[in-house]
């Protein structure tokens, strides 16, 4: 196994957050114009959700850089330490599919507690893939 294959786990991550970067861009350009809504009346996340009826794109935006901040970190790590395996590659996969179900939840229909099982879901596999790689640290 190649051990840059770790890296295409990311690529699809970033390629999930220009999704959701695009579906903010547009969906907030749509309320900007439809609501007449000037610029200034906007100069801050807190006041653009104010005036916001939807704010789903933009908040998923930002989940994007939470919890995923350690998942890019984890494939980092992999690489590092040699430990780019079957199943550190299967954790990276089903990570990223968590989260793009999970985007896809909150972007869409956004039902919370299909969100919340997604966001479970998505956690557990990330904490997984860190134990994995936390017990070949401390093996070498």
């Amino acid at each position: 196994m190649q051990p840059t294959m770790i890296f295409l786990p990311a690529a699809a991550m970033v390629l999930l957050t220009a999704v959701v970067t695009f579906l903010m861009f547009f969906e907030r350009v749509r309320q900007v114009k439809s609501e007449k809504i000037p610029f200034r009346d906007i100069p801050s996340g807190s006041q653009m959700a104010a005036r916001f009826a939807d704010t789903r794109a933009a908040d998923n935006y930002r989940n994007l850089f939470e919890a995923p901040v350690l998942f890019y970190l984890a494939l980092v790590v992999a690489f590092a330490s040699v430990q780019v395996t079957a199943v550190t590659l299967g954790l990276a996969w089903a990570y990223v599919a968590l989260r793009a179900a999970h985007s896809y939840v909150h972007c869409g229909y956004n039902r919370v507690s299909h969100r919340f099982y997604l966001f479970v879901a998505g956690n557990v596999l990330l904490w997984i893939l860190w134990i994995v790689l936390l017990a070949g640290l401390l093996r070498a």
